[in-house]
């Protein structure tokens, strides 16, 4: 069953496609990068399926050869579009950009879902300038981080700039599948959460709750969970000093609780130390457009972005 939503016309623009282990979701933005059209279906694992699925929607959303943008998990090489390890799509190594713009003639640009959520989550956000740096925290099943300058996702040498969730420095020593202990994504992640306080789904509001109602073992599992994500916010905030920090993923449905209970960690390491009284972190921190699909928007928008200017 598709989703459609904004039948407003249509007209040239860009087709932006988050595909991810179970829905694909595809959105039409027109010339001036207003969603006019927005489709939804399950998604299937396998290479030829993926293809299949994300040529379906597109030509749902538009039948001229306008832009293709495209969000996927596992490790992304932007300049080819190959994909490659994409564990939850059965997905090794995949020409992916290369096979849809075969199919649908038009230019493909492939990014990774973190960094594609990153690009359009800050155009959700009041920035200062169009330079501005803006970090999305990605506390999904994993976590990820995605940057990105000036409207345009940072790639590093590597690919792995958000990789984040993979440093060890939790004093938990918990055991990471990456072959690692400590990683901050072995807490401070939603399916981190959902290990730690498997009693309730969805985990993190309960938790919250039980907390403030006194239950002991409770406020141990957020201290552990609130200290993971200070230093996770903390690490971005220094490394990169950007002008917003956006919560996403699933924890970020917790709302205005999840940032407070961040910001009182926050204030908690910033008494007696002027330096981080000074940089203030709380106050740049923002929670997603969760009501909006970000990484459909943010892949269409990284598509426009690539093309060579006229």
């Amino acid at each position: 069953m598709n989703a459609r939503l904004h039948h407003n016309g249509r007209s040239q623009g860009c087709v932006g496609i988050d595909i991810g282990g179970t829905k694909i979701e595809g959105v039409l933005l027109d010339a001036t990068d207003r969603v006019i059209d927005v489709c939804r279906m399950p998604s299937h694992s396998g290479e030829s399926n993926v293809v299949t699925d994300i040529v379906r929607v597109a030509r749902i959303l538009s039948n001229e050869a306008l832009p293709i943008g495209i969000g996927i998990p596992g490790q992304v090489n932007c300049a080819t579009g190959q994909v490659s390890n994409v564990v939850n799509l059965d997905i090794e190594t995949l020409e992916l950009g290369e096979r849809v713009s075969a199919i649908m003639h038009a230019p493909v640009h492939v990014e990774n879902d973190v960094n594609a959520a990153a690009v359009g989550a800050a155009e959700f956000v009041e920035q200062v300038d169009g330079n501005a740096t803006v970090v999305f925290l990605n506390f999904g099943t994993g976590l990820a981080a995605g940057l990105v300058r000036g409207g345009q996702a940072e790639h590093g040498y590597s690919g792995s700039i958000g990789e984040i969730g993979h440093l060890p420095i939790d004093p938990n020593g918990f055991e990471c599948p990456c072959g690692q202990r400590g990683c901050l994504e072995t807490v401070a992640s939603g399916g981190a959460v959902a290990k730690l306080w498997p009693s309730a789904n969805p985990p993190m509001p309960d938790l919250i709750r039980k907390a403030r109602q006194g239950d002991g073992h409770a406020n141990d599992v957020l201290t552990m969970v609130a200290h993971a994500m200070g230093d996770t916010i903390q690490i971005v905030a220094q490394a990169y000093d950007p002008q917003r920090i956006i919560i996403g993923g699933g924890m970020a449905k917790t709302g205005d609780a999840l940032i407070e209970v961040i910001q009182a960690e926050l204030s908690r390491r910033a008494e007696g130390c002027r330096f981080l009284t000074t940089l203030d972190i709380a106050s740049n921190i923002r929670i997603a457009a969760i009501d909006q699909p970000i990484g459909a928007i943010g892949a269409a928008l990284a598509a426009k972005r690539a093309q060579p200017q006229s």
